[in-house]
């Protein structure tokens, strides 16, 4: 009876092992001090990958301390940039694919193959060591594609850093123009709740008619309806805010949130200042033009390798009992005559198209997103400074003018209640204008480096 039994063994050879082992993480933490520098650079942050036990507890104190006193909009970034798991996830997810890339830089490792093959009392043992020599004749294309591929991840990773402080930002300015606009509902819910309650009293003395009785109870259900809706946005925007930031329920407890949205600033930004800076380092237009390097870079390697995609070469040896062995050498090559590779040069080519005319898009569309967003930004912060400067002004004179008629005994109570609820409403729009100006201004500058909500 004979029998064959063969052993295929897929090791990693001990001095590429040694050489290699340190360059995932040296590219690792070079991305991450890239992230961290552009962090410092754009939002005064350093962001931390709190990947271990001494990381979080310090994350977790200075979450401690930001939360000790009512928190800033720069406060609520650095908490995101910081502590927040949602972006500790984008973190290593970048520190993944960056790993992925090394990985695609390096050789396969060597084949070692042994055999044993025995017949009768006759043992034959074969054993045989396979490198692949296309792969490393390729192997500094292949390096320069992995560097390529961290330049995308870098600026992938600069682009979440954006959006997380970008949505931070106008989360915060959510939730403070919120919890403002529920102190005035409940001010317009005063006044109507002492409209009514006169109303009550003079017309059951015979001094009020039914129907104005019911217009001032109407208007105070209105107002309490008003108020309910104000506090569940109010709920809702510090939530959203809450989500953001990843605070658990003992650290969203102690959330404390200024009583008023920043004023405006004394002017706004001209148009040609910021058409002048966001086109230097707009984060979607470098990464089309890293994704087009790579896609040019990709179609060179895959016409090397679309004909002949296989050529291996080893050493082979084989003993018997006797003593007696044979050396020799093996090439192995993949044989074109099926497959010319016409397909895959085909499908490069049409890749490379899609990624130039992708990198021209991003382009166009640039240009117009930051045009976009400055109308956007300028008719918000024309609007707050109208409110501010005109609008509310104007209602205080009326109400003050009101006032004295009223002391005069020239017009009735509930003239100078009517008047009142116009001027809180005047506020509350006030308050919408002031909180609109500040979300365009957020995304404005999110636009200019390139990573706004509509990038």
């Amino acid at each position: 009876m004979s029998f064959l039994h063969g052993i295929r063994l897929r090791g990693i050879a001990l001095i590429s092992s040694a050489a290699l082992s340190g360059c995932a993480s040296i590219a690792m933490e070079e991305n991450f001090a890239a992230t961290t520098e552009f962090a410092r650079a754009e939002f005064g942050v350093a962001t931390t990958f709190n990947a271990s036990p001494e990381s979080r507890a310090a994350a977790e104190t200075r979450a401690s301390e930001l939360l000790g006193a009512p928190l800033s909009a720069e406060g609520a970034q650095e908490l995101a940039l910081r502590f927040s798991p949602g972006f500790q996830e984008l973190l290593a997810e970048s520190a993944a694919a960056s790993a992925a890339a090394t990985q695609s830089g390096r050789l396969p490792n060597p084949i070692f193959e042994w055999e044993r093959l025995a017949a009768g009392h006759g043992v034959e043992i074969e054993r045989a060591l396979r490198l692949s020599l296309l792969d490393l004749l390729l192997l500094p294309r292949r390096a320069t594609l992995a560097d390529l591929q961290q330049v995308q991840h870098r600026l992938r990773s600069a682009g979440d850093v954006v959006r997380t402080a970008t949505e931070t930002r106008q989360a915060w300015v959510d939730a403070v123009a919120a919890a403002q606009s529920v102190k005035y509902a409940e001010q317009v819910q005063s006044a109507a709740a002492a409209g009514a309650e006169l109303g009550r009293a003079m017309a059951a003395s015979g001094n009020f008619s039914r129907l104005e009785r019911a217009r001032q109870q109407a208007f105070y259900a209105d107002a309490t309806a008003e108020l309910a809706r104000a506090r569940l946005e109010a709920t809702t925007a510090r939530e959203r805010l809450v989500r953001l930031l990843g605070l658990g329920p003992e650290l969203a407890s102690r959330l404390q949130l200024p009583e008023r949205l920043p004023d405006l600033p004394a002017a706004a930004e001209a148009e040609v200042d910021v058409a002048r800076r966001a086109f230097d380092d707009r984060l979607d237009v470098r990464l089309a033009r890293a994704e087009l390097d790579y896609t040019a870079k990709s179609l060179g390697l895959t016409r090397a390798t679309s004909t002949v995609n296989l050529l291996e070469v080893g050493r082979l040896r084989n003993s018997t009992p006797e003593g007696e062995s044979e050396r020799g050498w093996v090439v192995e090559v993949a044989v074109p005559v099926f497959d010319f590779g016409d397909a895959r040069r085909a499908n490069a080519r049409a890749i490379y198209l899609a990624s130039l005319n992708r990198a021209a898009q991003v382009t166009v569309e640039a240009h117009s997103h930051v045009r976009e967003s400055y109308v956007a930004y300028r008719t918000a912060y024309d609007l707050a400074k109208h409110y501010r400067d005109e609008i509310v002004p104007l209602r205080k004179s009326i109400a003050d003018e009101n006032l004295l008629l009223y002391n005069g005994m020239l017009i009735s109570v509930f003239e100078l209640l009517a008047d009142a609820r116009e001027q809180v409403a005047a506020v509350n729009a006030a308050i919408d204008a002031t909180r609109d100006y500040w979300l365009a201004e957020t995304e404005l500058q999110a636009a200019m480096t390139g990573a706004g909500s509509a990038a």
